[in-house]
């Protein structure tokens, strides 16, 4: 069938009128009435009508069908080859150690002070929820003894990483972005956390998001809307807002965000930086908060190519405490940056639904970047766009049980009365729906190496004055997540690449998806577009090298 472009229409809603909606939604009678006409706007009843067959596995089976293959050891990332302004990398980092002319410690104090002077005004950064002074200070006195010893325990030692306040890390609460969970802090770290600390990296801090993770602006009512570092007066996405926003801002070259529905690439995309999903499982989600088990996945977001590469290939692989896991075939790095035969599939009226400004930065790129360029057909993305709202929205809802009237965001609280409506054959018939869509996206993958698709639909939206306090826009949130839904839903791995920028200076994202376990193509094609696009300097830096 015929990609038709369309788009959802539902009124936006914030300040008072979003807060009473979200009110009269959970009230008995005219409640039921109001999420029914919600499920009809976002596009239900298409989903229910969908003939999807009579059976299917909760994910696509041929996602555990790897063959075994040794594991590459991860090795420090070269400097990188980009073309204008080039945040710190992790090699700068080692060079100004190794130099003399910087110290984790001193990193440790600008990381501080950075954050006071960014969060200061009334347009404050907001990139973190909280900055540990004591416990910062002790990680950088003991990675510069390491340092001074000639001891240091990998290619990150000192090197300053930040973490999505979804992840576990001691001895931080992790709050989820909410008002009411991390009333304590975390005994242990989560898997990935323990991962970096291990390997000496200097852990600065827990990133903002978007509460609870569902929601892709970064307009966070309990600890601040995230802010985008390349145009303060515009949201950075979400909901790994603050991890892509403090990259952005050069407080590290690799932070760790969590994807659930475009969560890791959507913000990488809007702040300009390189936003890499791994196939699902790839990477432990051992200490990350149990939201959207079936499509969630922890990855790095980074301004250059080769620090996210060489950190994906520091996190991945098995992790006991995880049978997601386990049974995959060995992590694989990008050999190089030769993209000679790659063919990269395109459907071309969904590639096209979305900003010309966006649509025209992506091409160009894709035809940079010397691929060949492969019309296909995929299944429908609008079917695929209701089964992981499905999914997602409906795991997301169970996630929350546990808790007795929490004090949500109003918008949060709108996102769950959605959920709550959705019903157990609604979840089903998804689930029915993930494996047959799955299939046609198998087929395609006979034909081509990776998919292309814009990141986003539009470059970073404004932070409206009355959004600080929540905000509901289905359509903007539509043209958000357009391109993000396939990669969760059936456990591809995908990047977000920067391609450029509109004409007001807001940055444009291309998005590469990839077979299960091909992220050494999607880095590769992220390595060689490294010098093909132009970057910019951001309006906010943290200047820590300085």
């Amino acid at each position: 069938m015929p990609y038709t472009p369309r788009s959802v229409r539902a009124p936006r809603l914030a300040g008072l009128p979003l807060r009473a909606f979200s009110a009269l939604v959970d009230l008995p009678g005219v409640g039921g009435l109001l999420r029914a006409q919600m499920l009809e706007q976002i596009g239900i009843p298409k989903l229910r009508a969908a003939n999807v067959g009579d059976s299917g596995p909760s994910r696509p089976a041929w996602l555990d069908a790897g063959a075994p293959s040794a594991d590459e050891s991860p090795t420090a990332p070269a400097a990188p080859d980009t073309a204008g302004y080039a945040h710190p990398s992790i090699a700068d980092y080692t060079e100004a150690y190794r130099s003399g002319r910087a110290d984790p410690v001193g990193v440790a104090r600008a990381v501080v002070a950075a954050r006071a002077r960014l969060d200061a005004g009334t347009t404050p950064l907001r990139a973190f929820i909280a900055v540990d002074e004591a416990d910062l200070l002790a990680q950088a006195e003991a990675s510069a003894a390491r340092l001074r010893a000639g001891t240091p325990r990998s290619w990150l030692e000192g090197v300053p990483v930040a973490v999505k306040d979804e992840l576990d890390q001691a001895p931080y609460p992790t709050t989820v972005g909410t008002s009411f969970l991390g009333t304590t802090p975390a005994a242990h770290d989560a898997t990935v956390v323990a991962r970096l600390r291990a390997a000496g990296a200097l852990l600065v801090g827990k990133t903002n998001m978007h509460e609870l993770g569902i929601g892709v602006t970064g307009i966070n009512p309990h600890h601040g809307a995230a802010r985008n570092p390349y145009a303060l007066g515009h949201a950075t996405g979400g909901s790994s807002s603050g991890s892509a926003a403090a990259a952005a801002a050069g407080f590290c070259p690799v932070a760790i965000g969590a994807d659930g529905g475009g969560s890791i690439r959507i913000p990488a995309a809007l702040c300009g930086m390189v936003g890499l999903k791994a196939t699902f499982g790839r990477i432990s989600e051992h200490g990350a908060a149990p939201l959207c088990w079936s499509v969630a996945h922890v990855g790095p977001i980074g301004a250059h190519a080769a620090d996210v590469a060489a950190v994906y290939g520091l996190l991945a692989g098995p992790d006991p405490a995880d049978p997601g896991s386990l049974g995959h075939p060995g992590v694989r790095l990008p050999a190089g940056r030769s993209l000679e035969g790659l063919r990269v599939g395109v459907l071309d009226a969904w590639f096209d639904h979305a900003d010309p400004a966006v649509v025209s930065a992506c091409r160009a790129l894709l035809d940079a970047l010397g691929v060949t360029l492969v019309r296909v057909d995929l299944p429908d993305p609008d079917l695929v766009r209701l089964a992981h709202l499905v999914v997602i929205v409906g795991e997301m809802s169970a996630s929350q049980l546990p808790h007795a009237a929490p004090s949500y965001g109003p918008d949060t609280a709108l996102n769950f009365a959605i959920g709550r409506a959705l019903t157990a054959s609604d979840y089903a018939h998804a689930l029915r729906a993930r494996s047959a869509l799955a299939a046609g996206w198998r087929d395609v993958f006979e034909q081509v190496d990776l998919v292309a698709t814009p990141s986003t639909a539009c470059t970073a939206p404004p932070i409206r004055p009355d959004a600080l306090g929540g905000e509901s826009d289905i359509e903007l949130l539509d043209r958000i997540m357009r391109f993000a839904h396939a990669p969760n839903l059936f456990g591809f791995p995908a990047i977000s690449i920067p391609a450029g920028y509109d004409a007001a200076g807001l940055p444009i994202g291309l998005q590469l998806i990839g077979r299960p376990w091909s992220e050494d193509v999607l880095l590769s094609a992220a390595l060689r577009a490294g010098p093909l696009v132009e970057r910019r300097r951001p309006q906010a830096l943290a200047g820590l090298l300085d």
